[in-house]
């Protein structure tokens, strides 16, 4: 059996829902024999293990605990969805005090078992906030750790061919930036539809502006809408996406859709936000995204909500003023 890598991937929260399908995924993809599952729930991790057992996948070399040092250990790639999960009527920020708590000690666990570790994704909400909070206390280099994004675009490929009665793949580029939540900004300046460019369509009669803008609508709530619909969070759609990222970080297929990472340039600093990235296994490198004039508004404003949530984790001691951060982290 060929294996995209030899090395130990751990899953952290392999116990939950999106646990349990990032395992499953991450043995369908191949991705290493070494995959080591990780959850405080002993119980129900040692279900997933036994289920993920009677699959009978070849090669794989499946562990399960509950002691997290000796699932960091030796750990080269790691995946968490380890937090709180958002319920019906909750925004991500809802969760931000707990799972950034969770996020700080994920990261110090990190420091101190697996220092050599190559790459993280982070991707329990609000995303944007505990992948930062992981960085700081971790010690790793930005381009270490990333976060995800990518269903905002997803969601807006997914609507947008659900509106022209299309296949998904005819729906291209499709781009969500700045903040995974109520702020994010929805682009339409980089999308086509069957080739056509988005930007052509909207304003006529298959696509008019209230139709764009109940469109926006439903991609900004469309997590909110797996809940509605299916009494709880998304599972299926991150748990598939996020393996996505770590396989191209292993040096697998590349990531095709923007990932967050953490962001300091001339417009942004401090944050982790969406951009447009690509993942290898040198890490997360990230490029400025022109859009149109009410894009780059909404960005900017995205901008600021996540400055105000980082702000309000500082204020909590969750982490140290910025200025401080290299304290903590050398790499920031």
């Amino acid at each position: 059996m060929n294996f995209v890598t030899q090395d130990k991937l751990v899953l952290i929260g392999a116990a939950g829902m999106i646990g349990s399908n990032m395992a499953q995924t991450a043995a369908m993809m191949h991705l290493t024999p070494n995959i080591c599952l990780y959850d405080p729930f002993a119980k129900g991790l040692e279900g997933v293990w036994e289920e993920m057992r009677h699959c009978g996948f070849e090669g794989l070399n499946l562990t399960f605990t509950s002691d997290i040092a000796e699932a960091l250990r030796g750990a080269k790639y790691i995946v968490s969805s380890g937090g709180a999960p958002r319920k019906e009527g909750m925004t991500r920020e809802d969760l931000l005090k707990g799972n950034s708590e969770i996020a700080a000690e994920l990261g110090r666990n990190i420091k101190k078992y697996c220092p050599d570790v190559h790459h993280v994704v982070i991707i329990f909400n609000p995303a944007d906030i505990t992948g930062l909070v992981t960085l700081i206390h971790s010690g790793l280099k930005p381009s270490q750790v990333t976060t995800l994004a990518a269903l905002d675009s997803t969601r807006l490929q997914s609507e947008l061919a659900k509106h022209f009665g299309l296949q998904q793949s005819q729906v291209t580029n499709t781009r969500t930036y700045g903040g995974h939540g109520e702020q994010m900004a929805v682009f339409a300046s980089t999308a086509r539809v069957d080739g056509t460019p988005l930007t052509d369509l909207i304003g006529t009669d298959r696509l008019t502006h209230d139709d764009w803008a109940a469109l926006q609508q439903r991609v900004i709530k469309g997590g909110a809408n797996i809940i509605a619909l299916r009494g709880r969070s998304s599972f299926q759609s991150p748990a598939y996406v996020s393996i996505e990222m770590i396989r191209a970080a292993m040096g697998g297929e590349p990531f095709r859709w923007p990932a967050g990472c953490f962001v300091r340039d001339s417009r942004y600093k401090n944050v982790m936000m969406a951009r447009e990235t690509t993942i290898t296994r040198d890490g997360v490198a990230y490029k400025e995204v022109k859009g149109l004039p009410d894009e780059e508004a909404a960005l900017d404003k995205s901008y600021e909500h996540l400055q105000a949530m980082r702000d309000q984790i500082i204020q909590m001691g969750i982490i140290p003023a910025v200025a401080d951060w290299h304290t903590v982290n050398p790499n920031l």
